[in-house]
């Protein structure tokens, strides 16, 4: 029990207790800061206690009372246990405030005096209880903190909830746990809310995402785990948090890591849970849940293949326990939790198991699975089952199933005799290459260090080089050693010189940001690879080559593209992210040909879907999701670019390019903070890798995303930056990032119209040379806002009616939404005297309901916030006189009017697209050449002036 004064102490959260659990706790704060109570439940380890404290450290400031108590199980059956825990100290301050019966039961009931009983003493107790809550209450708020409710004495539980039924209208609150059932759908924690506070919220917590689990091991200490161990602690534990830290722990303990396809080592504090129960069953029945267990999917039938043929009444005996889930007209045998199976599996001796997997490679119908049984249940190397294993690991590769085909072919190498062909070496470069397919690029990495390590031949230590260089992704500053020793393996021969000079295209081009040097290395490899009949090298240096010269608008990259798309063709080049069908929808894209780059896009997302290739999976999302936003699709955009972030955050692979195009897609249709926060972490990341490639690109994503929340001084300043990159890259062509227009219109903003104009004029003619139809009406929609600024209405007023239309028969919804904004927004400016008005002078409402229909056809949230916030203006006022307005300019006629109108500083920076600083100063001009000091005083000398 805690009693709090005026005293508040700052509460001080631990972000690490909240890991997963943003959604829960905005739920569950929400509930608890309008005067609700909460009612935690989930299986035991899921994080309920984590969640309690972290929620109790968070509000017990602002109750004067806090009550707590935490039963266990030891203690269950000691009566009013929990209630002396809640009340116990309290008791004193408000025992004169009950009736004489009811102090009397409750003093006896706490402490154990009088055997005091719920038969003997129930009403009086039940109504003491009450009493003390609302005693407690009265003198300031209460907060009741109870863990484990499954554990509280009968007696305690039911007096809690006696009280708790008819607190209703007093301020209490209550913020409990209870474990439940593993299952979902289990409604175990009904009779708890029933016996809580009336209208409590219940909250479930459900188990970790692997990249959440894969956060909490790191915060704890667990680091350096590969993501394929990480994988298999997730599945393992179910996302059970406490469960993951217990194998995180036992894995750093163990002197060696468990290979691929292993069953991770479970310490005996997680056997305890499960053995118990276990030890309740016949050997036979044990026995037949260790087939289960080393089977993939086991079911009845394949029980009963194996041997076991008792099957039905030895599960249904470890269903009765509840090591098994039961589930009504399913042929599936599923374990009650992940970790049931790893226990009992880990629980066997090695013969025990190799017995499991001998029966299984005999029972399984699967070839993959049979060879798999076959490989545990062999000791030594054995070509026979070496062979079966690379036939069953190339089965898995064809089925898309790639991660499968790593273990498989791991198991092979292992099985390999020594100097038969292929080596283990080979198998284990192959599986490295298939973990690569399947995103785990720490593991391929490892794979391939290991070759190195005793490899001597050059084909198969240039084959191991690439595998590294590969899985450093955009970190290719972290390997750059890799590059001369790999050309010295290769020696003269040109097909691994080839592999070498295709890879030393991405380093001119991630670390130096030479796209011309890339283009040349690209080109070079493809010659070598041709040379050397190495079809697929060539198809993915001309792919590269394609690429280099769709951003430099190269004159050459239609007929490049052509040569990469000739036959023969390999399968997983041609839809390889680096391969030809990538470069020809960059190159339909960024020329206008959205339609065409759907369809183009959707077939390639959906081939390498099915071949299970992560990493292009990940571009393809990507690029589906910028088609979609061009389109003006926001919603479908941001839907495709949060999957796309998921994914690279659960393989780690292209974090930096996922977080900055899933920024492009928040500021469009999601959140501009979290615009923000993604665009500054893509930038991060592209600083610390030395990708200038891709540095570009974030900073024009924070450059977008500032514009978007109003801040054009920080636009500016980035977007700067990403012209200079892309001048010192030799990136030509506008329409591969597209943030010309947003810098000439932020430069407007802060009252820079020639530096504004500057970037269309220069933009301009590349884009007329490239034929960027698009970007030329992003830019003529810029220059309207340069005319305006410089007082030239009505022609801006046109040009922007104009670039509306042809953006919108291009098909790009949203960028036609914002020519329509900015027209509204020159529709709604008062008319500066001696500037004619070429606009019909619409009221705000008025102006801005095509821009805001536009707005809503895309779903592009943010921008429609700024229309209706825009709209809500009032109407211009009339003109100010032209005898106190002749000496300004037109800008600072504009803001004197608005001055008039009564608008802020913001709202003049919004309404004339400039920033606050710039408005400032503006006005600092305006005063000095009236002869004021203030904006009153630009009120007072137009009322004065006005005529009648």
């Amino acid at each position: 029990m805690t009693v709090r004064g005026d005293f508040k102490e700052p509460a001080r959260p631990r972000p690490e207790l909240v890991i997963g659990r943003e959604e829960l706790f905005a739920g569950a704060r929400e509930q608890l800061s309008g005067g609700g109570s909460v009612l935690v439940h989930g299986p035991a380890g899921i994080g309920k206690s984590t969640v309690l404290r972290a929620l109790a450290a968070e509000y017990a400031e602002s109750a004067r009372t806090v009550l707590r108590c935490s039963a266990t199980e030891s203690e269950s059956h000691l009566p009013f246990l929990a209630l002396a825990d809640l009340l116990g100290l309290v008791v004193d301050e408000i025992a004169d405030r009950l009736p004489a019966p009811q102090r009397t039961a409750l003093e006896s009931a706490l402490t154990g005096r009088g055997e005091s009983t719920l038969q003997r003493d129930g009403l009086a107790l039940r109504l003491a209880v009450l009493s003390a809550f609302r005693a407690l209450a009265a003198r300031g708020p209460v907060l009741i903190v109870a863990d484990d409710l499954q554990w509280l004495d009968p007696a305690s539980a039911e007096l809690l909830g006696f009280a708790a039924r008819r607190l209703g209208g007093t301020p209490v609150r209550m913020l409990c746990a209870v474990r439940t059932e593993t299952e979902p759908q289990a409604q175990d924690h009904d009779r708890f809310l029933r016996a809580s506070v009336p209208e409590t919220l219940a909250l479930r917590l459900a188990p970790l995402a692997r990249a959440q689990v894969a956060e909490l091991l790191a915060q704890r200490g667990y680091t350096g785990l590969p993501r394929s161990t990480v994988r298999d602690i997730h599945r393992t534990s179910g996302g059970n948090p406490l469960f993951a830290l217990e194998l995180g722990r036992a894995l750093a303990e163990s002197p060696t890591r468990p290979s691929p396809g292993e069953p991770l080592p479970v310490p005996t504090s997680l056997r305890a849970l499960v053995l118990s129960r276990l030890d309740m069953l016949s050997a036979e029945a044990r026995r037949t849940l260790l087939v289960a267990s080393a089977g993939a999917r086991p079911t009845l039938a394949l029980l009963h293949a194996a041997g076991r043929e008792n099957a039905e009444a030895e599960t249904a005996s470890a269903a009765a326990l509840g090591l098994l889930a039961t589930e009504r007209d399913a042929p599936g045998i599923r374990f009650a939790h992940p970790l049931v199976s790893a226990a009992l599996y880990a629980e066997a001796d090695a013969q025990e198991r190799r017995a499991a997997h001998s029966a299984l490679s005999r029972a399984a119908s699967d070839p993959i699975e049979r060879a798999r049984h076959l490989a545990l249940a062999t000791i030594g190397t054995d070509p026979a089952v070496a062979a079966r294993l690379g036939e069953a690991a190339a089965a898995a590769r064809d089925r898309g199933a790639p991660s499968v085909a790593v273990g498989l072919g791991l198991l092979a190498a292992r099985h390999t005799p020594a100097d038969t062909r292929p080596s283990s070496d080979e198998r284990r470069l192959q599986a490295a290459e298939d973990a690569l397919t399947a995103g785990e690029t720490d593991l391929a990495r490892d794979i391939a260090r290991q070759v190195l390590a005793r490899a001597t031949t050059p084909a198969e230590r240039v084959r191991a080089w690439m595998v590294v260089v590969d899985s450093a992704g955009q970190a290719m500053a972290e390997i750059d050693a890799v590059f001369p020793q790999a050309l010295a393996d290769a020696g003269d021969d040109p097909g691994l010189v080839a592999l070498v000079r295709y890879q030393l295209g991405w380093r001119a081009l991630l670390m130096d940001g030479e796209m011309t040097k890339a283009r040349e290395e690209a080109a070079r490899a493809a010659r070598l690879a041709a040379r050397a009949g190495d079809r697929r090298t060539e198809l993915l240096a001309l792919g590269f080559q394609a690429q280099m010269e769709t951003l430099m608008g190269h004159p050459d990259a239609p007929s490049t593209i052509q040569r990469a798309m000739r036959e023969p063709q390999d399968p997983r080049v041609a839809c390889d992210h680096n391969g030809a069908g990538a470069a020809r929808f960059r190159w339909l894209i960024m020329g206008d040909r959205l339609a065409e780059a759907r369809t183009a896009i959707t077939a390639l997302l959906r081939e390498v879907q099915r071949r299970g290739m992560v990493e292009s999976e990940l571009h393809f999302l990507r690029g589906l999701a910028e088609t979609e936003l061009r389109s003006g699709h926001c919603g479908r955009a941001l839907d495709l670019a949060r999957e796309s972030l998921r994914l690279a955050r659960d393989t780690g692979i292209g974090e930096a390019a996922t977080a900055m195009f899933t920024s492009l897609a928040e500021a469009a249709g999601g959140d501009v903070d979290r615009a923000l926060a993604l665009a500054h972490e893509a930038v991060d990341r592209a600083e610390e890798d030395g990708d200038m490639v891709y540095l570009s690109r974030a900073l024009g994503a924070l450059g977008h995303a500032e514009l978007v929340a109003g801040d054009a001084s920080a636009a500016v300043r980035s977007l700067r930056r990403v012209r200079e990159l892309e001048e010192a890259l030799g990136v030509i062509d506008p329409a591969r990032g597209r943030w010309h227009g947003d810098l000439a219109e932020a430069l407007v903003r802060i009252g820079e119209t020639a530096e504004a104009q500057d970037v269309i004029d220069v933009t301009r003619r590349r884009a007329l040379r490239l034929e960027r139809e698009s970007v030329l009406a992003v830019l003529d929609r810029a220059e309207a806002l340069v005319r305006a600024a410089r007082g030239e209405q009505g022609p801006a007023e046109r040009q922007l009616a104009s670039a509306q239309d042809r953006l919108g028969k291009l098909g790009y919804g949203l960028e036609e939404a914002r020519a329509a904004y900015a027209l509204a927004g020159l529709r709604t400016l008062p008319t500066a005297p001696g500037v004619r008005a070429g606009g019909t002078g619409l009221p705000g409402p008025t102006a801005y309901d095509e821009a805001a229909r536009l707005f809503r056809r895309c779903r592009a949230l943010p921008w429609l916030r700024q229309v209706e916030s825009a709209a809500a203006l009032p109407p211009a006022a009339p003109p100010l006189a032209p005898a106190a307005l002749d000496s300004l300019a037109a800008t600072e006629r504009q803001v004197a009017a608005l001055v008039m109108e009564g608008a802020t500083n913001r709202e003049i920076a919004g309404r004339l697209f400039i920033s606050v600083k710039t408005v400032e100063a503006t006005l600092t001009r305006v005063y000095r050449k009236l002869g004021i000091r203030s904006r009153v005083d630009i009120v007072r000398l137009a009322a004065e002036r006005r005529p009648d």
